[in-house]
Order: C-alpha cells, then structure tokens, then sequence
C-alpha cells in the first residue's frame, strides 16, 4: 500500500465499475511469521456468491486477531490471486496509511451484507 499523496490522473465511471470491491466479515485470523514485515493471515466471509477467500494484511500495529474476528471490511476481490511467500492471497483488504505509515482498515460503519457491492 502507498500512503503517498500524489493525485492520479482522471479515470472515467467505467475504470472505477471494473474494481469489484466487496463487503465481507473476517472469520479466521493467525500470524503470518514468514511474510517479511509483520502481518496477519484472513479468512473473509463474502457471502454465498463468493465464498470465503484467504489474504494477508500488513495490520499488526493497530488490530489483534481478536478484535478482528466478526469485523466487517472492504477488499476488491476480482484480482488474481498473488503469491505471497508460500499463501496465496485471493483478494486485497483496503485500508489506509496513519501519520507513521500504519496500515488502518478502511471502516463499514453500519452492518451490510457479506458480498455487498461498494458503488
């Protein structure tokens, strides 16, 4: 994740339409002492249409795998999946970089659906 601040150049309303962002609530979290800086593996809930997808997140500094566990989060989930070490992460888990470059989870402030589309 970038915490730059740089703009991007304009995108039209169909560039956005193509990223599937995804409401989903994590079930299952463990550490993931292999990956290079310190970060959890997921299991997210995206509901019966997509399933359960796997990913890690570089989110150690804020959360533990207890006040994650029943947390809803936004993830795109139609890229392909990357290899991260020996996991294969299947979506991205969006969030944010704070003041010191620590990833913060973007938030669902009410519960929605498992699979809810972000428009």
């Amino acid at each position: 994740m970038s915490g730059g601040s740089e703009l991007r150049p304009p995108i039209e309303y169909a560039d956005f339409d193509r990223v599937d962002i995804r409401a989903g609530t994590i079930i299952e979290v463990e550490p993931f002492p292999e990956a290079r800086k310190p970060a959890y593996k997921m299991k997210i809930d995206f509901g019966p249409q997509i399933g359960v997808k796997k990913t890690s997140a570089q989110i150690t500094r804020h959360y533990t795998p207890e006040t994650l566990v029943g947390r809803q989060v936004m993830a795109v989930v139609n890229f392909p999946p990357r290899q991260i070490g020996r996991f294969m992460s299947e979506v991205l888990t969006l969030g944010f970089s704070d003041e010191n470059g620590d990833v913060v989870l973007a938030a669902i402030d009410k519960k929605v659906p498992n699979g809810g589309k972000l428009y």
